[in-house]
């Protein structure tokens, strides 16, 4: 297991446990908590609390067939074949591989110049996800936020002027974030991101392509 130095806050573990994200941040949750020991605990932690709250509610009345109606449902739905457990130091955990796939060679890589790449993922609209490929010691653009960015590395590691991140680590960057990330060097950098708003770019020509990029 890596070592984890930046974790999630209690906002999101909470906001995840009550099923309130937006599925592409959820995505980015809950492959890192297949990394995190301390930030599953947490969540274990939260889910409790969540249930005893359930569970000190009253109980709502159910028609008598409303049991019946539901495995009726269950029962419904195809039945697919187990998938085989995911191998512990692959670069994509078990919960991304639903979204990309196995690995990143079978990833539909988008190039946005100077040998980076994104792949989009499909979610719902109200945030979005995307791959990033950074080869190692590629200098990102200058750039701020308008909203929520959650940054999970896979692989590789880069810093900016606030830290390091490596794998297993999240980068959570908001309005009032502005920063400059760099692929360190050896291994190509690979991320899970999530964003709820587009990025404020500095840059002429990165403001120019954003709209066709939709980053």
């Amino acid at each position: 297991m890596a070592q984890i130095n930046h974790h999630l806050s209690d906002q999101l573990l909470i906001g995840y446990a009550a099923a309130t994200l937006p599925e592409a941040f959820s995505l980015v949750v809950a492959t890192h908590i297949s990394l995190c020991d301390e930030c599953r605990a947490r969540l274990g932690e939260f889910e409790a609390v969540g249930g005893a709250l359930m569970n000190a509610c009253a109980a709502a009345p159910v028609g008598d067939d409303a049991l019946a109606k539901t495995m009726a449902l269950i029962h419904q739905q195809p039945q697919e074949p187990m998938k085989p457990r995911a191998v512990a130091k692959a670069v994509f955990p078990a919960p991304l591989r639903d979204y990309a796939g196995a690995d990143p060679s079978g990833v539909k890589w988008r190039s946005l110049g100077g040998g980076v790449r994104d792949a989009r993922l499909p979610t719902s609209k109200d945030a979005t996800a995307r791959l990033l490929y950074i080869p190692a010691g590629t200098h990102l653009p200058d750039h701020g936020h308008r909203g929520l960015e959650m940054t999970l590395v896979l692989q590789g590691a880069f810093h900016d002027e606030h830290d390091r991140f490596a794998r297993g680590d999240i980068d959570l960057a908001n309005e009032d974030t502005h920063h400059t990330p760099i692929a360190e060097d050896g291994a190509d950098c690979i991320c899970l991101a999530a964003t709820d708003a587009p990025l404020v770019f500095n840059g002429l020509l990165q403001r120019l392509a954003q709209p066709f990029l939709r980053i």
